[in-house]
């Protein structure tokens, strides 16, 4: 007797990676120049992927989720690893000669970035928690305190990684340029959910992780988890603790640093699918 086919419902919706940018003070912008700022900034980011070897949401049905100040794109889930490193660098130093070649009289652009994985439902990948928690991420405010941090070092980017995407690639070993030296271990709130709270890593390039810590309100609590769920091992089979997390056998710097010294941070401081 043949089994009938299991109901659409009980199938595991296809993993993407994730990839969602938001623009600092995209409201303060005079409205007159909003729309060629924002153009500037899809250019960008569409140049660095080409960079990177990446495809272009733009150009896949569905993958491109436009919000306005910033967007949220959709990858294969294999190039999880390639949109944090070499995308953030790459990213970063992209806005950094943007900045040197704009107007005194263009608004300054910084961006805050977020890469999760997981996956997304409904015939227009328009559903699924996998959005909601890298809108989370990106909206929280360890990232926005990360990117003042950046601001401070007169660089143009910060990027939060969420528990998944940190131990798949960093602490996986996938992401050659950088290690959990680079990368400072938080718990991501947002303002009006206070209901909400998960493990995240940050990260400016140019910058070690132990130079964000300053910046934050406060580190994770031991045991903290990702959206209520205890934090995923990594290879050696147990997640790597915040202490674990900014050790190295000393810092590498794989990005250009802007003003002032690292050295006077850490004195403060006693780390596609195709469209279906």
């Amino acid at each position: 007797m043949s089994s009938s086919p299991l109901p659409e419902q009980t199938q595991i919706p296809a993993e993407f990676a994730l990839l969602a940018f938001d623009m600092e003070k995209y409201s303060k912008i005079p409205e007159a120049r909003m729309e060629s700022t924002r153009s500037d900034v899809d250019d960008i980011v569409a140049g660095v992927l080409a960079d990177c070897g990446l495809p272009d949401p733009q150009r896949l049905p569905h993958s491109y989720k436009d919000g306005g100040d910033g967007a949220i794109l959709l990858f294969p889930p294999e190039v999880l690893a390639r949109i944090i490193d070499p995308l953030l660098g790459r990213l970063s130093a992209a806005l950094a000669r943007y900045d040197q070649q704009r107007l005194a009289s263009s608004p300054l652009v910084r961006l805050r970035v977020a890469v999760h994985a997981g996956p997304v439902t409904g015939p227009g990948l328009r559903s699924g928690n996998a959005l909601v928690d890298v809108s989370r991420l990106l909206d929280s405010q360890a990232v926005r305190q990360a990117l003042q941090s950046a601001a401070d070092m007169r660089g143009f980017l910060a990027g939060v990684l969420s528990e998944t995407a940190y131990q798949r690639c960093v602490h996986g070993g996938y992401t050659p340029e950088l290690a959990p030296l680079h990368f400072a271990q938080a718990t991501a709130r947002v303002s009006d959910k206070p209901g909400y709270q998960a493990l995240c890593h940050l990260h400016v390039p140019g910058m070690p992780g132990a130079a964000l810590t300053p910046y934050l309100d406060e580190e994770p609590s031991p045991g903290s988890s990702e959206a209520g769920s205890p934090a995923g091992p990594g290879p050696s089979g147990a997640a790597p603790s915040a202490a674990s997390a900014s050790q190295g056998g000393g810092i590498q710097f794989h990005a250009p640093l802007y003003g002032a010294t690292v050295g006077g941070h850490i004195e403060r401081v006693r780390n596609t699918y195709p469209g279906r």
